[in-house]
């Protein structure tokens, strides 16, 4: 068994498959290797995890938060969260949070396991993974559920863009918010930790960008709570502040 649980009867299924339907559709990786196997086929999981339940974030996805408890829950993390106004971008630079999806930003989940964050972050919340041949690590094929919008994606890594790792709290937001006086190896705990990180639509995460709350949410309203509470989490863990306007959009989303 390799690192994700794949075993030989899911080798022997993909076998078939690709026996029937050809290797067509996957085409050369970005390192230009050939010959990399499709996904397995079944029913995706959609939802995920709620984020209630997954504080460390090593769970996959964002599910809705439906009842009034956690509903309740949500809003007295979110009452936790700090305020302050956002200040100037000046300095802001994506290498200042360390070269990007590095696997030795040490004190956060699935640091130093020989697999890159966005990798990681893919084999989590991927559903029929297909790795590239000979590695347990480098994904080249899966289905996904995006919580932003709801869609449920076939994904290839020939057409990498399609799904993007979302920071949740935005790296320029950080910056903003006070992570500017933070040393380097906080900052690159926040840009790889996986409770800041989220595999979604690629077009979502364009429109995203680096807003807060006040100004981007899901377009998914169900999610819109959970996202609002991951942001919440993270917030607190790295004792990062948001704006009042934020945190004003945040409690609403959970009926504050």
């Amino acid at each position: 068994m390799n690192r994700h649980g794949v075993v030989g009867r899911g080798a022997a299924v993909l076998l078939a498959a690709l026996l029937l339907t050809g290797c067509d559709g996957l085409g050369i990786d970005e390192g230009g290797a050939e010959g990399d196997g499709g996904p397995s086929r079944g029913a995706p999981a959609a939802g995920g995890t709620s984020p209630l339940a997954n504080p460390r974030g090593t769970e996959p996805g964002l599910a809705a938060l439906v009842t009034e408890q956690e509903r309740a829950a949500a809003r007295e993390l979110i009452g936790k969260v700090d305020t302050k106004g956002r200040g100037p971008r000046t300095g802001y630079d994506r290498d200042e949070y360390g070269y990007a999806w590095m696997d030795t930003a040490d004190g956060v989940p699935l640091a130093r396991n020989g697999c890159d964050t966005r990798n990681d972050l893919l084999a989590r919340d991927g559903k029929e993974l297909a790795f590239r041949d000979g590695s347990d690590c480098v994904v080249v094929a899966m289905t996904i559920h995006d919580p932003y919008t709801g869609r449920i994606i076939e994904w290839r890594k020939q057409d990498a863009a399609e799904v993007q790792i979302d920071h949740v709290v935005p790296l320029s937001y950080s910056w903003q918010m006070g992570a500017a006086r933070w040393d380097e190896a906080k900052r690159r705990r926040l840009a790889n930790d996986p409770l800041n990180l989220l595999p979604v639509e690629g077009r979502a995460n364009g429109a995203k960008s680096d807003s807060g709350p006040a100004s981007w949410l899901p377009p998914s309203k169900p999610v819109r709570c959970s996202y609002a509470v991951r942001f919440a989490q993270v917030a607190v863990k790295y004792e990062l502040p948001v704006t009042g306007a934020d945190k004003r959009i945040m409690l609403a989303q959970c009926g504050g």
